[in-house]
């Protein structure tokens, strides 16, 4: 239970761009609090000086959040409140303040959301892709081999998949995205809320080319959002892959091979069926 004496955490969103989309709330926050910890000081003033703020700044990023929960905590438990922002959006959200937020609830202090802007959110909006359901993955792995094992993990993911990605990374990330799930419709938001937002759709490859033509397109931050995958037959799989493999082992056919002819007609990985197949063959010879 959090002491009444004590000050509040305020995890406070700030603009992504346009900074008219600070609402009256945040502003008021940011002008009563006693302190504003700020993943960068020097951007965060910049924040406060148009809002004609003076508030002291406290850094906190993904360096030194574990070493600030404490000095921040005694804050907090000495009546302060605190405001938490981050560079650009909703704090944590691919942004540091999990540890933070983390610790402090477990000590039972308490923490109040502030919300308004939110890249991934303002991009889907516009999207036109589908919002009922989607996975956001943040930011993809920086090395190559490791972004393409990542994106064959999300392959068969059937929600609309959201990703961040920086303006150096793009093109490679673009690249991976084709080699890897091919033809799949994609929306590239760029610098969202400011001067130069656009939209641009289309395959990985096409937009690819896009940017290579024009390439100012490739400056800013993105977000990145792809179609899900097709969605598969479960139950066809259930029941006809089950008889399928009986069928194909009756024959006298391998595991192995009879792994990968039911991989090959209804999808799915070898290995899974690989191991369908093991126990049908070990339950027979149990008996």
């Amino acid at each position: 239970m959090s002491d009444s004496s004590s000050g509040s955490l305020y995890v406070v969103a700030t603009p992504i761009g346009n900074l008219d989309d600070l609402s009256p709330r945040a502003a008021r926050v940011l002008a009563e609090v006693a302190l504003v910890a700020a993943e960068d000081t020097r951007h965060s003033a910049r924040l406060l000086r148009h809002l004609g703020l003076h508030r002291p700044l406290l850094s906190l990023h993904e360096h030194n959040e574990t070493a600030r929960v404490a000095q921040i905590d005694a804050r907090l438990g000495a009546g302060d409140d605190i405001a938490l922002i981050s560079d650009a959006g909703t704090p944590l959200i691919s942004d540091p303040g999990f540890v933070l937020v983390r610790e402090l609830r477990a000590r039972g202090r308490r923490v109040v959301p502030i919300p308004g802007a939110c890249a991934l959110v303002a991009a889907l909006s516009a999207a036109g892709l589908p919002t009922d359901r989607f996975l956001f993955e943040g930011f993809l792995p920086a090395r190559g081999s490791a972004r393409r094992a990542r994106l064959e993990a999300l392959a068969e993911r059937e929600e609309t998949l959201v990703l961040y990605e920086s303006p150096h990374r793009i093109r490679d990330t673009l690249a991976d995205i084709g080699a890897v799930l091919g033809q799949r419709h994609l929306v590239l938001a760029r610098e969202l809320t400011k001067a130069y937002e656009t939209f641009l759709e289309g395959s990985a490859e096409s937009l690819s080319i896009r940017l290579a033509e024009d390439p100012d397109q490739a400056r800013g931050e993105f977000v990145v959002m792809l179609a899900g995958a097709e969605p598969r037959r479960g139950a066809a799989m259930q029941i006809d892959g089950e008889a399928l493999l009986r069928a194909l082992l009756d024959e006298g056919m391998g595991v192995k091979q009879a792994a990968g002819v039911a991989a090959r007609l209804l999808g799915g990985t070898k290995k899974a069926w690989y191991a369908r197949a093991q126990v049908i063959k070990e339950t027979r010879q149990s008996h």
